[in-house]
C-alpha cells in the first residue's frame, strides 16, 4: 500500500476519483496507485503536480540490491533540496507518522520542528506509545557550542533563545517511558532528522542558518556508507549530552506566544 500517497490525499481534500480525472484514467487505476502500483512517468508528474508535493515522495526510486559497497552514495541517496525550507511539509510529517521503530533528532534549536506542527509533542508522544523510541537533542542555550554558533550566525545570544524557545513544546514528552531529550555542547556540522531507515541530513555552511543549507534524504541501504556514518555520529553526541532538566533550569512551562 502506498502510505504516502494515501496520506497526501486525505491532507489535501483530494478524492481518487478526483485525481483520476486530473490524470485522466479511470478511478480504478487510482486505486491501483493506492494499493502499490507505480504509474508511468506521465501521470507521477502530473499527480505530483496537482497534489502539490515531490514525486520522489511519492514514487520514491527502488533501491538496488548489491553486495557492493556504495560509492558517492550509491543507492542510499534519495533526493536533494536546495534549502531546508524547500522540503515539503506533508514529507516530515508523512516521516514522522510512518515510523515504526526510531525517531532522533540532533539540531541546535530546531524551531522549525514544532513551528510547522504545532501538534509535534502530541503525534510524538503517539509513536513513542506505539514502541517508536523518540531521542531529540539540541544544543545546550548555556553551552560554547551555541554561544560560537551564535556569533557566526550574526544573531549572538538569540541562538540560546531561540533554543529555551523550542524546547517548551516538548515538556509534555518528559514523562513518556520511550521519549527521552537532552542537551548537547558539542560543533555541530549537520542536523540530522532519522525516522527509521530514513535519514535527513542538514549540513551546515558557515555563517548561514540551517534553513538555508542544502539537506539531503538518505535511504539505509547496508551498513557501509552514509547513512550508518551519520547515524554513528548521532550517537556520539547523544552519549555525551546531558538530559534536559526543565525546572532546574527554569525553562519556561508554557509555549512561546
Amino acid at each position: 500500500m502506498n502510505e504516502r500517497l494515501h496520506s497526501v490525499l486525505a491532507q489535501r481534500g483530494v478524492s481518487p476519483e478526483s485525481l483520476a480525472e486530473v490524470c485522466e484514467v479511470d478511478p480504478k487505476t487510482v486505486g491501483r496507485w493506492l494499493g502499490g502500483r507505480v504509474p508511468h512517468a506521465r501521470h507521477r508528474f502530473r499527480a505530483a503536480q496537482h497534489l502539490r508535493v515531490e514525486e520522489s515522495f511519492l514514487w520514491p526510486a527502488p533501491q538496488p540490491r548489491t553486495s557492493a559497497p556504495n560509492t558517492a552514495g550509491g543507492g542510499e541517496l534519495v533526493g536533494t533540496y536546495p534549502n531546508r525550507a524547500s522540503v515539503p511539509r506533508d514529507m516530515w510529517l508523512a516521516l514522522l507518522q510512518e515510523a515504526r521503530k526510531e525517531i532522533s533528532v540532533l539540531v541546535f534549536s530546531g524551531t522549525f520542528f514544532a513551528q510547522s506542527n504545532p501538534h509535534v509533542a502530541k503525534m510524538l508522544a503517539e509513536r513513542a506509545a506505539n514502541g517508536v523510541r523518540v531521542r531529540l537533542c539540541f544544543g545546550d542555550p548555556g553551552g560554547q557550542a551555541v554561544a560560537i554558533r551564535g556569533r557566526e550566525e550574526g544573531i549572538g545570544d538569540a541562538l540560546a533563545a531561540k533554543i529555551r524557545a523550542s524546547l517548551t513544546y516538548y515538556r509534555p514528552l518528559l514523562p513518556e517511558a520511550s521519549c527521552e531529550v537532552r542537551l548537547h555542547d558539542t560543533t555541530l556540522y549537520t542536523s540530522l532528522f532519522r525516522y527509521d531507515d530514513n535519514l535527513l541530513v542538514n549540513p551546515h555552511v558557515w555563517g548561514q542558518p540551517a534553513s538555508a543549507n542544502p539537506l539531503l534524504h538518505l535511504k539505509k541501504v547496508d551498513s557501509t556508507g552514509w547513512f550508518d556514518n551519520y547515524a554513528e555520529s548521532f550517537e556520539a553526541v547523544w552519549a555525551a549530552a546531558r538530559l534536559w532538566t526543565p525546572d532546574q533550569e527554569g525553562t519556561a512551562a508554557h509555549g512561546q506566544d
